[in-house]
């Protein structure tokens, strides 16, 4: 087995590793953010018919990690209902054939994102168990045409009144989730991840350091400010989508 996949450099693979370990760091230290960066340069070296399974294989390593590294402050319970839901978006995903075309995809998850953390709340902030189930379910289903929902489960995950380790920690675990059951997706149509293993297994080790040193200056930051970055990540983040949807 070759190193490298043939459509890629030494210099594409070194660029792809020290990204990894940089956007794994961000969203580390901010809670959200680098799964959508590093979608962004990816999708700039990895050809289009790689880029989903490979970007989601990273992510499984960086959001496992992070996961692993937090679970004391995990809220199981969501976690639980969210992969609930997950599971149903995945095999709901596996059945359908017609993609839907990415720009309404990205007008109505960038939508929905700022209704999640600008919106109305309601006298109970977070969503009841039958809410985060079906959390679970779109934002997984979403996830398999767009790559990175991160700003999505982010918007969800804002809504419960968590502090910053228990929001850091419980994002990476329903992330972990999510990308697991989309490279089982991904597997049973007969995508070849063997030949990106090598490179996807560096750029999760590059990961796990950023983590290391993300979650060091998570613990450094304000609890009141790291809501306030928090909120305006995501926020940006769904603006992107809605300038990238339309054509800019």
């Amino acid at each position: 087995m070759d190193l490298l996949p043939a459509s890629l450099s030494l210099l594409d693979a070194c660029i792809l590793i020290a990204t990894a370990g940089f956007t794994s760091l961000l969203t580390g230290a901010m809670g959200i953010g680098g799964g959508v960066l590093l979608l962004a340069i990816m999708a700039g070296i990895v050809p289009a018919a790689a880029l989903i399974p490979v970007h989601g294989l990273v992510q499984l390593g960086s959001n496992g990690n992070r996961a692993l590294m937090t679970r004391r402050h995990i809220d199981w319970g969501l976690l639980k209902r969210f992969a609930l839901g997950a599971l149903a978006g995945a095999l709901l995903a596996s059945l359908i054939v017609v993609q839907l075309p990415l720009q309404w995809i990205q007008f109505s998850v960038a939508a929905f994102i700022l209704y999640l953390v600008w919106g109305p709340k309601p006298a109970q902030r977070s969503l009841g168990g039958a809410g985060q189930v079906l959390a679970g379910g779109f934002t997984t289903l979403v996830s398999m045409f767009v790559g990175a929902t991160g700003p999505l489960v982010a918007g969800f995950i804002h809504r419960h009144d968590m502090d910053k380790l228990a929001t850091t920690a419980t994002f990476a675990g329903c992330m972990s989730v999510q990308h697991l059951l989309k490279m089982s997706v991904f597997t049973a149509v007969g995508f070849a991840f063997w030949d990106w293993l090598p490179l996807v297994a560096a750029m999760i080790l590059a990961g796990t350091l950023g983590n290391w040193l993300g979650l060091k200056l998570l613990d450094r930051m304000p609890a009141a400010q790291f809501k306030r970055v928090f909120r305006w990540v995501v926020t940006l983040l769904a603006l992107r989508l809605l300038w990238q949807a339309a054509g800019f």
